[in-house]
This record gives C-alpha cells, structure tokens and sequence, in this order.
C-alpha cells in the first residue's frame, strides 16, 4: 500500500474527503541570466530542498514546480495534486478538493 506525505504548505484534500497535511515544505532552487534587450530572462532549477529521500511505497506530493524539477532529476517518487482534472472541485475560483495527483 502506497502512503502519501504531504510536503506543500497546504493541506491536500481529495474529493473523497482524505486530507493530507503538510509534514514540510519541497523547493527547488532556481538561478537566473540577465534579461536580454527585450526584458525577458532565462530560469535554470537547481537542487530540491525539503524533501526527504526516497523510500519504499512513499509518495511525496509536491508543488508541480517541484515534481518537474525532481522528474528531470530522476526522482520517481513524487506527484502533484491535480488540479487540472475537469474533476477538481472549485469555489469561489479556489481549488476545494482534487480527485488525485499526477506523476
């Protein structure tokens, strides 16, 4: 069985009513160019912060900003809530519950 650890600085709720809080904060540090002629600059990620080390049927839900930072770093661990799916519930324009996560 695969247990889910919260490492975003909200509490998670599913549309089942399950909800994950934080037990940390995952970041992922970034560097930055100077902007070029016309404003804009190039972001580069770094190394992940906060999170702890892989361990068997862990899951760490993450930012997305995290999750495809850790992806390109080979981390196989993480997941995102999914607050895309047409089944994420909103109120107000606020995320209320997601039915899942995304890897």
């Amino acid at each position: 069985m695969t247990i889910f650890k919260n490492f975003t600085p909200h509490t998670i709720t599913l549309n089942s009513g399950v909800a994950y809080q934080s037990q940390g904060i995952a970041r992922v540090a970034a560097s930055f160019s100077s902007f070029d002629e016309n404003g804009v600059c190039h972001q580069v990620f770094g190394d992940l912060t906060g999170l702890p080390a892989p361990q068997d049927n862990v899951r760490y839900i993450v930012s997305a900003l995290v999750l495809a930072a850790g992806k390109a770093q080979g981390r196989k661990d993480l997941v995102a809530p999914a607050t895309d799916h047409p089944d994420c519930v909103r109120k107000d324009g606020f995320i209320v519950s997601v039915p899942g996560f995304v890897d």
